[in-house]
């Protein structure tokens, strides 16, 4: 199975468990005299089945990660590392801008209001936060493309 394969499955048990446990929950207590559609200890005990398939999976996920190395000699899992803070920094510099051009600011209605310059270049805040979205984008494509390259390692 390829990594991305791999991905896809974990999504799919992700998303399995958190219906079964929502399930669960709602049937975990009804009303006296009647039947709940479903027994919440069963849905529990599948729900523990798909949590030890959810950990087997993220296991061997972590495993081919970080002894996965991308064209550049960079490990997925530091690649990944650095696609996460890659988009932090381009969050930070992007409401930097935003509240610094004042987007967030009400019309003035008046000349006697306060007035309110910039404490930093919006341009070149803009200009940086291109740039990460660029790198961003690049280091993304990377990983996908190694995603459907290597084979998940085996248990």
């Amino acid at each position: 199975m390829k990594l991305a394969e791999a991905l896809i499955l974990r999504s799919d048990r992700k998303r399995l468990y958190d219906n079964l446990r929502g399930r669960a929950t709602s049937m975990a207590r009804y009303q006296e005299g009647e039947q709940p559609p479903e027994d919440a200890a069963a849905l529990v005990a599948q729900a523990q089945e798909v949590l030890k398939e959810l950990e087997d999976l993220i296991r061997r996920i972590n495993r081919t990660n970080a002894s996965s190395v991308l064209a550049d000699g960079v490990t997925i899992t530091d690649a990944l590392a650095e696609r996460d803070v890659l988009r932090l920094r381009h969050a930070l510099l992007s409401a930097v801008a935003d509240a610094a051009s004042g987007q967030q600011q009400q019309v003035r209605q008046m000349r006697s209001e306060l007035k309110f310059v910039s404490a930093v270049s919006v341009p070149d805040l803009r200009d940086q936060a291109n740039e990460l979205a660029k790198r961003y984008r690049e280091l993304d494509t990377q990983i996908q493309e190694a995603n459907w390259r290597f084979d998940l390692v085996e248990s």
